[in-house]
């Protein structure tokens, strides 16, 4: 690509002047999807920029950004969901950004008030049901505490990530005392203790082990569109519920980063996440791995839409974040695993 090309392909995306000229960047990235390849490869050739990146688990990259210090040469840090991006930045790992780009497309509550964190794609945390066993479904996740659906419920651990959130969004909500009575509630509607991944509570409802369970979107829409083991039926075995259309909406987790504090790299970081907003890459998560955009207007995949047209929380994250350690406690306080 000739420099010419190359800084009309920055411009179009709409990246700061000062990455134009190519250079590196390094990434600490806990997101392990194989169609995340294409964003990387399309900012490289929009750019110029070398993308160097470390993949492991957000805890250890969190983990090892503390140890790395003021000599850490991570420049961006994406990861999955608010709880994990607050964490990086209560540890003091992320820096604010002004981006009139980022400000612009990226809604403000899929961001941090002091914007050190920006979201970049969503799921849906809803209820899923056999329609066979279970006649009147819970149409919020208030009702999940019902006596009504005692012994039927599937559910994360509460050391979930996408757990915590939907905890620390109800106390938003709802407060304090009515989100712990909550938590106790839905603790004594488990089928079974809290084990596994969002894919094993949708099992659960396909195995008759369960009739209720909470999973995010994609990994519903991923049984729709591919072979999942154990959900190769679902569409016909399992209907679903997107909660509180009538007050707050469906609960919606995070895929977000921010530019990490000692960024050495900071234009080209700055420029990355800019990049993330821009239409292509939105499409790119959506189709990639069947989450919903941040930015409005883009189209979603064909299996994420046959779920149907919702409202979503448009509760601001940040402020959910703040309730982030009073969701555990509650979680610790009414025997959650």
């Amino acid at each position: 690509m000739t420099r010419m090309m190359t800084v009309a392909a920055a411009l179009l995306a709409g990246l700061p002047a000062a990455a134009q000229d190519g250079g590196e960047l390094n990434l600490y990235s806990s997101r392990h999807y194989d169609t995340d390849e294409q964003l990387y490869d399309e900012f490289e050739e929009q750019t110029g920029i070398t993308i160097n990146r470390i993949e492991a688990d957000a805890d250890e990259l969190i983990a090892r950004m503390e140890a790395e210090g003021a000599n850490s040469p991570a420049d961006v840090f994406i990861t999955v969901d608010t709880s994990r991006l607050e964490r990086a930045k209560d540890a003091g790992l992320l820096q604010s950004v002004e981006s009139d780009v980022l400000e612009r497309r990226i809604p403000d509550s899929l961001q941090d008030a002091d914007n050190e964190w920006f979201g970049f794609s969503q799921r849906a945390r809803i209820i899923f049901y056999n329609p066979e066993t279970v006649e009147n479904p819970p149409m919020s996740y208030e009702e999940l505490a019902d006596d009504a659906y005692e012994g039927m419920i599937c559910i994360r651990s509460s050391t979930n990530v996408y757990n915590q959130t939907l905890m620390a969004a109800l106390i938003e909500h709802l407060g304090v005392e009515e989100a712990t009575a909550w938590a106790e509630g839905v603790v004594g509607n488990l089928a079974r203790s809290p084990q596994g991944g969002d894919t094993d509570q949708l099992r659960g409802i396909a195995s008759g082990e369960c009739d209720i369970a909470v999973a995010n979107t994609y990994y519903f829409a991923r049984a729709l569109s591919s072979d999942v083991e154990g959900l190769e039926n679902a569409a016909e075995t399992i209907a679903w519920v997107f909660p509180n259309q009538s007050s707050t909406g469906a609960h919606m987790n995070l895929s977000g980063g921010g530019v990490a504090a000692n960024a050495p790299n900071r234009d080209n970081a700055v420029a990355f996440l800019e990049y993330l907003a821009s239409p292509s890459a939105q499409e790119y998560f959506s189709a990639g791995n069947n989450e919903y955009p941040a930015v409005s207007g883009v189209a979603i995949t064909d299996a994420v839409a046959r779920m149907g047209f919702f409202r979503p929380d448009d509760v601001n994250l940040s402020a959910v974040a703040a309730n982030l350690p009073e969701a555990q406690r509650i979680f610790n306080e009414v025997g959650w695993e």
